[in-house]
């Protein structure tokens, strides 16, 4: 097979795989089946947290997932919500750093490859940029920014997954943390 039709059709097909996730998870916010799901697991505080992390990293589903890490909080113990709410997110955020790193990633580089504006994405190929980017995307991660921002940014610049990995952890841990925090008044 043509080397660049394939590449074409693994774009087209990462596309397809965007559009379609970003569909379901509307769908899913607006009928409220994501609702139901983490509400029926709340009382549950190990799995509640767990599904509740999952649904954490995506900006279609932070809000819901996030009141009830916050419920949970509220009656269990902070510290248990924050570990396996984070265990919950580290799982959502290696699905999708591993489709952005190991897919996406390169549809963006042959893109890239194939403009004529060389002198704009030259950027792209500088040593710092290639350290600050990721930088940068675990600073997103961290925030309440949406986490895929930030895990494209690690993505794209192909971070190995065993530094990944206890980045996004810690990050996620502390950002539950907090939400637990508030969820007892201390902060």
């Amino acid at each position: 097979m043509n080397t660049a039709l394939y590449e074409k059709n693994n774009i087209i097909r990462d596309l397809g795989i965007i559009i379609l996730s970003i569909v379901v998870a509307i769908i899913i916010a607006k009928t409220g089946v994501l609702a139901n799901i983490l509400t029926s697991t709340q009382e549950m505080e190990i799995l509640g947290s767990l599904i509740a992390g999952m649904f954490f990293v995506s900006i279609f589903t932070a809000a819901p997932a996030g009141v009830v890490l916050f419920e949970i909080a509220a009656a269990n113990s902070i510290w248990e919500v924050a570990l396996f709410g984070g265990i919950g997110a580290l799982a959502g955020d290696l699905l999708i750093f591993r489709f952005i790193r190991d897919s996406l990633s390169e549809d963006i580089h042959w893109l890239i490859r194939k403009t004529k504006q060389e002198r704009f994405f030259s950027i792209f190929r500088l040593k710092m940029f290639r350290w600050i980017a990721p930088f940068i995307g675990a600073l997103i991660v961290a925030s309440p920014l949406p986490d895929e921002v930030g895990l494209a940014m690690m993505g794209l610049f192909k971070m190995k997954m065993l530094v990944f990995v206890p980045i996004s952890f810690s990050l996620n841990f502390l950002g539950i943390l907090i939400i637990g925090l508030f969820a007892k008044g201390m902060l």
